[in-house]
Formats: structure tokens, C-alpha cells, sequence
């Protein structure tokens, strides 16, 4: 099976609303300010963003709580072409372990990675519908360890399940992973080693001591 060119996806979309004159609003799952920086630098100039922080794989609830004022921190200090507003969430650990029982020994990037993203995906997608946004979408394609294929049949499938428009992405395309890394740097941003649940954080400790 032919792997999809979510970028090319997502740049007819972007053309076809500038050719319409069209500024949509987009509700933008983030799951950290460094994930973020590059996507809202570049959807910022075509869409009239609401970052979402919604991450109850987060833990502990320090780790959490550092990670959302980070993300807030960077919203009130970048420049950006179309305004961009920060959306809450309240912290629910219980929402991921719900989800991750059974799946504890997957390993990162596997199952249970999946079942998150269709956690955060599903939680974004109905507040985007509630709210009458545009479309909706999510960061965590930038990474170079998350399966943006998956990330992307996940979201078409909520499209369909919600109603409420996906933005395609995968925002490591044109070096988008390298210039996260540049702004992180330029606005001092907590960059952490995990991606954020115990067991991430567990195979992360395993490979430093390997």
C-alpha cells in the first residue's frame, strides 16, 4: 500500500482557500509548546488557530502542568500573522489508563500509541464540532516517532464519525522537525526526552542505561 503526501494534502487545501479568500478557523490538538512552535509559525499565516491542550497520558501531573505552561508561555510570546488563542483542559489521568490497559507492554510507537492518538484525537474533534470550527487537527505528526499515516487514518475516520473537517499534515515534511528545534531554542522551551506516559517514559530510562 502507497503511502499518502499528507503535505501535498495539505497544500491544496491551503490553495483552495486562498483562492477563495477564505481565513478558516482551526481547533490544533497540541501535545507540547516544541511540537507546536513550527506548526503554529506555519498554520498561523492560513488559519485563525485555537491551540487545544488536551494530554491525559501526561504524568505526573508536575510533568503536566510544566508542559501546559510552557505551551501557554510560547502562545503569548510568538508573533504570529492571524491570532492565535489557547484552549484548556482539565487533566484526567484515568482518560489513559483506560485506554492503555491491556496495552502496557506495547512498545512505543505500537498499539497503545495508536489508542492515544485516537484518545486526544476524538476529545479534539468533538470540542472542534461543539465550537463550529472549520477543521481540526493535531501536532503530533511533526514527530519523526509518531506514524503520521496512522495519525491521519485516525482523523479521516473521526471526519466521518463527527463531522467536523481533518486537516491532512504531517508537519516533519520540508524540514518542519529541524525548524521546531530552531524555535525551541530561540524561546528557551522545556524540551523533554519522553513523549509523556510512564511507559514512554520507562523505555526512554531503559535506553539511556543500555
Amino acid at each position: 500500500m502507497n503511502k499518502i503526501n499528507y503535505q501535498k494534502e495539505l497544500d491544496k487545501i491551503i490553495d483552495k482557500n486562498e483562492r477563495e479568500d477564505f481565513l478558516p478557523s482551526l481547533f490544533l490538538h497540541s501535545c507540547c509548546a516544541p511540537c507546536s512552535s513550527y506548526t503554529i509559525e506555519y498554520l498561523s499565516k492560513y488559519f485563525k488557530i485555537t491551540v487545544f491542550y488536551y494530554n491525559p497520558n501526561i504524568s505526573p501531573k508536575e510533568e503536566y502542568e510544566k508542559r501546559k505552561a510552557e505551551q501557554i508561555r510560547l502562545i503569548s510570546s510568538m508573533k504570529t500573522e492571524n491570532p492565535v488563542s489557547f484552549y484548556d483542559c482539565d487533566y484526567d489521568y484515568n482518560d489513559f489508563e483506560n485506554i492503555a490497559k491491556g496495552y502496557e507492554n506495547c512498545k512505543e510507537g505500537g498499539e497503545r500509541c495508536f489508542r492515544c492518538y485516537e484518545l486526544r484525537l476524538r476529545e479534539t474533534a468533538q470540542k472542534a464540532k461543539e465550537s463550529g470550527f472549520d477543521y481540526f487537527c493535531t501536532t503530533l505528526s511533526i514527530s519523526p516517532l509518531k506514524n503520521s499515516q496512522k495519525i491521519n487514518e485516525i482523523g479521516f475516520k473521526l471526519e466521518k464519525e463527527i463531522g467536523v473537517k481533518w486537516l491532512p499534515s504531517d508537519f516533519k515534511k520540508r524540514e518542519g522537525y529541524k525548524r521546531s528545534i530552531e524555535l525551541s531554542r530561540e524561546y528557551n522551551l522545556y524540551r523533554q526526552n519522553f513523549c509523556g506516559c510512564i511507559y514512554s517514559k520507562r523505555e526512554s530510562e531503559d535506553k539511556e542505561n543500555e
